[in-house]
């Protein structure tokens, strides 16, 4: 009984940052962090 209450709440909390990682309103925060290593190389080389 309490490694099925377990389970569901860990599979809850899988689909919970799911949820938030595919939310549209985080996608520019990730595509910003995203190119983050290409800024980074560009100021390197200069």
């Amino acid at each position: 009984m309490f490694q099925g209450i377990i389970t569901t709440v860990l599979m809850l909390l899988f689909l919970a940052g799911w949820a938030w990682a595919w939310s549209p309103r985080r996608k520019r925060d990730f595509d910003e962090a995203a190119q983050l290593p290409l800024e980074s190389d560009e100021e390197n080389t200069r």
